[in-house]
């Protein structure tokens, strides 16, 4: 298990395969909806990421049922990013740490600048991280 996980799985209170999986997710999310230049780095910064990335991005992708459904259908963004892991058994406040704690891993690995260009892309993570 890489540092990334065993660290989130530590803070967050999550079994090490729930925290790989939401990573994973939370990750694929930025690749998708973040600019393409910045999360690139990002992820490739932190050890371990892209291939989190490859094994779980698009898992949960509009789930969440209806409410998941109607989200993906209006762009959803963050809202269905957290609705997707809410389906997996986090709550709001492991959804919160899991995204601070990640972009704190990530500040380590590709700098401020990097995340906050990120961070910035897309609407309403913000307030998340």
């Amino acid at each position: 298990m890489n540092e990334l996980v065993s660290r989130v799985a530590d803070k967050v209170g999550l079994a090490p395969d729930v925290a790989e999986k939401a990573i994973g997710m939370m990750l694929g999310f930025l690749q998708r909806e973040a600019d393409d230049a910045a999360v690139a780095k990002m992820i490739a910064a932190i050890p371990g990421a892209p291939e989190l990335v490859a094994k779980f991005n698009g898992e949960g992708a509009g789930g969440g049922g209806l409410l998941g459904s109607l989200m993906a259908s209006f762009g959803g963004g963050v809202m269905a990013l957290g609705q997707q892991l809410m389906s997996q058994g986090l709550g709001m406040g492991e959804i919160t740490t899991l995204a601070k704690e990640t972009m704190a891993v990530a500040r380590e690995n590709a700098g401020d600048e990097t995340v906050d260009q990120v961070v910035g892309s897309v609407p309403g993570l913000s307030q998340f991280v």
